[in-house]
């Protein structure tokens, strides 16, 4: 192999095959890719789950992770949040000509992590190779497919009195990623909170919780989960402004810069609706997760205000919390 991609390793030749065999075949290969086929022949699932992504994160590498590890994360997770063991995912990935093939091995290490901290597998895949300047680097698409380990869980099924949680504290990753892309110094530990969410939702199922619904709060941050939440099903998710759980790192970046900590996004973040009863339980096995320490009850589902969120400060005031606007942070993921 060169030292970088050319034109050449997509050309479907020599040069394309050595690129699949070094690198992708030699991580991520497993009986159904190694085939070499057209399509992948996959054993039927009982209950299955399919989503779909794009990742053009920039930077591609970040404290906590970079764009293989958030690829597979991100799709994987997409799966978890409707109660789906992920099982087989197709990988399709567009390349600058010019990038480092010590970065694009680097890439693929984390993906072949996580697929195994997820128990899935890539069963089929694409890659180009486009002229510089085309694309910023690195560019992935994943498919994934799961099977729903159990029924019911979705945003249509939340109702009065549910229980909301938050897994984490929130706002991480894109206060990451803001630091990381625009090169500031801080004197912290400051990490994306990229992280797969399966391990924690099958411990939930195993302990026979059955959340109303679930949501990894992406793009949008938690302020875009509830008030979708809360259209939705035309109720009102009750919130109170100091159990959100937010690190001080984070909150310092939000009051330098103007941000709001729940407009921030999250890759290994989620939020719950589920019977109140069940939350004690459910906050033990969270904190058990490294990283979930800080898990929290966060408000409740009314009906005192239909289809809005309402946020209550710790003087007592009470404010609409409204879906975040504007160009806050593009690419985060």
């Amino acid at each position: 192999m060169t030292k970088t991609i050319t034109l050449a390793h997509g050309n479907g030749g020599a040069e394309n095959q050595a690129l699949i065999h070094e690198i992708f075949w030699k991580h991520l290969g497993n009986d159904i890719l190694d085939r070499g086929e057209d399509a992948a022949l996959l054993q039927a699932l009982q209950n299955p789950a399919m989503t779909t992504d794009s990742f053009t994160v920039s930077p591609l590498f970040f404290p906590g992770g970079d764009i293989g590890k958030l690829s597979i994360c991100g799709t994987c997770n997409d799966l978890a949040m409707m109660g789906a063991a992920p099982k087989s995912l197709t990988l399709s990935v567009i390349i600058e000509e010019g990038f480092e093939v010590r970065k694009l091995e680097r890439i693929v290490r984390s993906m072949k992590k996580e697929l195994s901290t997820n128990d899935a597998l890539i069963v089929s895949g694409d890659t180009k190779v486009v002229p510089k300047g085309t694309v910023d680097g690195l560019f992935i698409n994943t498919t994934g497919i799961g099977e729903v380990q159990a029924p019911g869980i979705s945003v249509r099924n939340i109702q009065e009195g549910d229980a909301i949680v938050v897994s984490r504290d929130i706002g991480r990753h894109g206060a990451t990623i803001f630091v990381s892309r625009e090169g500031l110094e801080m004197e912290s530990n400051l990490q994306s909170d990229c992280a797969s969410l399966w391990p924690q939702v099958a411990s939930l199922l195993d302990t026979g919780i059955r959340p109303h619904a679930l949501r990894d709060a992406t793009r949008g941050g938690l302020a875009a989960v509830l008030n979708e939440w809360a259209a939705a099903n035309e109720l009102c998710i009750e919130v109170e402004e100091g159990a959100i759980p937010v690190s001080e790192e984070v909150r310092g970046i939000c009051e330098m810069l103007g941000f709001e900590p729940t407009a921030l996004a999250n890759e290994g973040t989620f939020v719950m609706a589920l019977d109140p009863e069940d939350v004690p339980m459910a906050l033990e096995i969270l904190e058990a997760f490294p990283g979930c320490e800080s898990a929290a009850l966060i408000g409740t589902v009314t009906t005192s205000h239909p289809g809005r969120v309402v946020l209550e400060s710790e003087w007592g005031t009470r404010r609409f919390l409204e879906l975040p606007t504007g160009e806050l942070l593009p690419r985060i993921c």
